[in-house]
């Protein structure tokens, strides 16, 4: 539980719930559990992991996020010093069939929360909710209290609280914190604020709302303007003790605030801003990359504290002035996030033993299911590359064991290429019925050619939107890595697929592939099972 010290900040964590909105983010039940795990590990105190009343999938992922992830004891300092497991929460909107949804997927961890919403701008209760001032108040209140008479632990956030008018806010809060909220959420649903203005809306909250001492005062803020980390901390300044945040900063329309930039500006900032929070900071790029690869949502190189480039010198002089003094151009030390320099830990004539602590130091518990899986892998790639570092080890892990619905395996690739001749490419694959199919195709290139013949295999239509290439480590041998997103012809959602390998068309493939299978996953689940077989080949 979070510490007593009116200095420290609860992070509150929403990578599962409103990171997940990110179109074509979504996550399968299986990585939102491997999410949370790393969440926990990293100390954050409240992990808000789906919205139940949203679907049945979200429902049986929040579920097991808090019969597991809520009942192990956290991390970080705000909770591990009592070996208190973090708190669960699930989102609900101001309806009694979300809220008794939300309790129902959360009861079963040992801190759960229940968070309800409802709008108070003027431009939303007039367009979007149809109420009035008065029925607004009202709903908020039955809301309230229906979640405090399963839950003693409620949150309440006025959505766009950022345009609400500040007397209306007061009153709508007032009657929250009466009806039994223990924390208020003042969201800048749109990133509409700026920092003094948002500063000002938490101060005046403070110091005018009747029984504001009695709750946690929380801050959750969008990006739209690219403000979202200058108003969390604007907010914190103002008197707010929670901070509501995504890893990578991931979220609707230009995402929520990272949480990696809040959790570094107070650790880095401390002695000018006097608060702390019980983050482990060594994990944040680890964790990053587990969310990137997870969701498919690649971090920009330039992205602060867990971009490729955040610790990269080029220029003359700053290379000039890193190599007499380290803080004359770094006001943080690489290592603090885990963005230590690449070091070589396991090769070729490694065993299990070794490989397993390793993968268990970076943050990879495996299981003897997994261990096999990954080790064979590890030796792959170790036999095609001269040193296999810590970058290495995390994308075999979080690519080859994080992306199994697979209902096409690949078995085979073969591609030719060149000035002369047409690119082709032979591909087989085994099938959901256990078989194997083979099919050639020519394309504009390798991978092109790859993608035509994995079609023609699955005979599943689909829009290729993106297709993204980056190395994992230096050198000619590094492993290399490939996002993909792709559009289904029957639906138009996205899903996004990743892949690793020392072979950039297999990479390719593999990413391919992962996203064809979440697709036929997603979409076959909401077919009837006569159907499934025929677009599957089966009789």
């Amino acid at each position: 539980m979070a510490s007593a010290d009116e200095n420290y900040v609860r992070i509150f964590d929403t990578t599962l719930r409103d990171g997940e909105q990110s179109p074509g983010a979504t996550l399968t039940a299986a990585e939102k559990l491997e999410v949370a795990r790393a969440l926990s590990r990293l100390g954050v105190d409240i992990i808000e992991a789906g919205f139940p009343a949203a679907s049945p999938d979200d429902h049986a992922a929040v579920s097991a996020i808090a019969a597991e992830v809520g009942v192990l004891p956290g991390a970080g300092p705000g909770q591990g010093k009592t070996g208190e497991p973090p708190v669960i929460c699930a989102l609900a909107r101001a309806s009694r069939e979300d809220i008794d949804a939300a309790w129902e997927a959360i009861k079963h961890a040992a801190h759960p929360r229940i968070h309800t919403f409802l709008a108070t701008s003027e431009l939303h209760m007039k367009h979007k909710l149809g109420m009035t001032h008065a029925q607004v108040v009202e709903r908020v209140r039955t809301s309230v209290l229906r979640a405090r008479s399963l839950c003693d632990d409620v949150e309440f956030s006025p959505e766009d609280a950022g345009r609400s008018d500040p007397a209306f806010l007061y009153e709508v809060l007032d009657e929250a914190i009466r009806a039994g909220a223990t924390t208020v959420n003042i969201p800048d649903t749109v990133g509409y604020t700026l920092p003094d203005e948002y500063g000002a809306l938490i101060a005046g909250i403070v110091e005018r709302v009747p029984g504001i001492d009695r709750v946690t005062v929380s801050v959750h803020c969008h990006d739209d303007l690219g403000l979202a980390t200058a108003n969390t901390l604007a907010g914190l300044k103002a008197g707010a003790r929670q901070a509501e945040v995504a890893v990578n900063g991931i979220g609707e329309r230009a995402g929520n605030c990272a949480l990696e930039e809040v959790v570094m500006a107070l650790h880095t900032r401390y002695w000018l801003l006097g608060l702390k929070t019980g983050i482990d900071t060594t994990q944040l790029v680890r964790l990053s990359r587990l969310v990137s690869t997870c969701t498919g949502m690649v971090v920009q190189p330039n992205k602060a504290i867990v971009g490729a480039n955040a610790f990269s010198h080029e220029a003359g002089i700053h290379q000039d002035g890193m190599l007499k003094h380290e803080q004359t151009y770094e006001i943080m030390q690489p290592e603090t996030v885990g963005a230590g320099k690449t070091q070589l830990v396991l090769g070729k004539h490694s065993g299990r033993h070794a490989f397993k602590l390793r993968m268990a130091e970076l943050g990879f518990p495996l299981d003897e299911g997994e261990l096999e899986i990954a080790f064979a892998r590890f030796k792959r790639v170790a036999d095609r590359k001269k040193t296999v570092v810590d970058a290495d080890l995390s994308a075999l892990v979080t690519t080859d064991l994080r992306q199994r619905c697979e209902y096409w395996v690949l078995e085979d690739l073969q591609v030719g290429c060149g000035t002369l001749g047409m690119p082709t490419a032979s591909v087989r694959l085994r099938g959901p019925d256990g078989a194997s199919r083979v099919r050639a195709a020519v394309g504009t290139g390798p991978v092109d050619a790859a993608y035509r013949a994995i079609d023609e295999l699955v005979q599943r239509p689909s829009t290729l939107l993106e297709y993204a290439v980056h190395a994992v480590t230096e050198g000619i041998d590094a492993l290399g890595e490939v996002s993909v997103r792709i559009r289904s012809d029957e639906e138009p959602r996205i899903w996004h697929g990743h892949g690793a390998d020392t072979d950039i068309i297999v990479a390719s493939v593999k990413a391919y592939l992962a996203a064809v299978n979440r697709m036929l996953t997603s979409l076959d689940a909401r077919r009837p099972s006569h159907l499934i077989s025929e677009a599957r080949g089966e009789t």
